[in-house]
């Protein structure tokens, strides 16, 4: 299982997503900067233990309606090769493990790996913050996803469970920056 270091990100992961969402083609912000909040997430563990894999949920607090996004980071030792450009969110300074190359987890082999495992009940969510710690909020409704099907992350987030009924989706929660709770579809299984 990953160990969560308690150290310094020079600059933050949130400084880093700042600059990068609203780049984004799924950005639904005003332009300008977003004022982004930490509002949640989980970590999937790497079985090699080389890639950190955490979903964040930030929030933008700019907009009347504060907007959630889901952002799937993969925390890298080097480089990553044959992704395109903009798969790089930043480059930051871990206090413990020196320099980190910080991608969009969907362009990440080892993430999207990963979140397919947890798909069919073959990885086990866990905590955001604390090491060894299984994250039961984090639920997977029906297995999948099977041959010709694909996942999807929902980039925007929308506070519902999913219609009843459908397979292959991952539900997780997150907090709005008013306190209320939320909880909707971080990702589903699609035809390909």
């Amino acid at each position: 299982m990953a160990y969560v270091h308690h150290t310094t990100l020079t600059p933050t992961k949130l400084e880093l997503l700042t600059e990068w969402l609203p780049k984004q083609s799924w950005y639904v912000g005003e332009a300008g900067t977003p004022e982004l909040v930490k509002a949640g997430g989980f970590r999937l563990d790497d079985p090699e233990g080389e890639v950190g894999i955490e979903f964040m949920v930030v929030v933008d607090t700019t907009a009347q309606e504060p907007v959630a996004y889901l952002a799937p980071m993969s925390y890298r030792g080097a480089a990553l090769e044959g992704v395109p450009g903009e798969a790089l969110i930043g480059t930051s300074e871990h206090g413990v493990l020196g320099p980190r190359w910080i991608y969009d987890g969907v362009h990440d082999p080892v993430v999207t790996a990963q979140l397919r495992a947890l798909l069919r009940g073959e990885a086990v969510p866990q905590h955001q913050s604390k090491s060894d710690t299984p994250d039961p909020t984090v639920t997977v409704h029906g297995i999948g996803p099977a041959d010709g099907l694909d996942v999807q992350v929902n980039r925007v987030l929308r506070p519902a469970e999913a219609a009843e009924g459908s397979s292959g989706r991952l539900v997780a929660g997150w907090t709005w920056p008013d306190g209320t709770a939320a909880r909707g579809v971080f990702a589903t299984v699609a035809r390909r």
